[in-house]
């Protein structure tokens, strides 16, 4: 089994609920990035010895949030000996509008990861796209860089629709799939 390690910052439990269902997916371990944008104890040891790390963070403002860019600007620490190098990568977000510029806070995971010498792992998931296509469907957002979700911002965490995170839980086991394959 591959060690995968799930590190997330969540404003309002949204992203979280998105964390447990990659993290179901993917058998991985969650590290909570806190309201003052630190990890928990034995964090960052977790995240060197992991061999894929998955991030995710709401989308605020089209990025990610201040929590979550205080970690990546932290982790230039592990960027200068090089530590997860080769390590496999991926990501996912949140943000209350259909859009929400969720694809730019995309391109900011993945270029964090190709800083640390990452490879990145898309959701291989085909888009709900067809004329019958139901919000609730798997990849409604239509995604392939990393999971996405839509969560309205007057909506309670466990309002998220089903189909979302059911989305986060299958790319959570292709990032397990593929790391799998790396690994051996």
């Amino acid at each position: 089994m591959p060690d995968i390690v799930v590190v997330y910052h969540s404003g309002y439990g949204h992203t979280q609920r998105m964390a447990q269902a990659v993290a179901e997916g993917a058998l991985a371990q969650l590290i909570a990035i806190d309201a003052d944008g630190n990890l928990p104890e034995g964090g960052w040891e977790q995240l060197d010895a992991a061999d894929a790390i998955i991030m995710g963070s709401p989308t605020y403002m089209g990025s990610v949030s201040w929590q979550f860019k205080k970690f990546a600007d932290a982790s230039s620490k592990a960027w200068f000996v090089q530590k997860w190098k080769d390590k496999i990568f991926a990501g996912f977000t949140n943000s209350a509008t259909m859009n929400g510029d969720k694809l730019s806070t995309l391109h900011y995971l993945f270029t964090l990861a190709m800083q640390h010498g990452g490879i990145w792992v898309g959701t291989a998931l085909m888009p709900a796209n067809t004329k019958a296509a139901q919000r609730n469907d798997v990849n409604y957002v239509g995604s392939f860089a990393g999971a996405m979700a839509t969560s309205p911002a007057d909506a309670g965490a466990q309002e998220m629709l089903p189909g979302d995170l059911e989305t986060a839980r299958r790319f959570g086991q292709r990032v397990a799939e593929v790391t799998a394959r790396w690994v051996r």
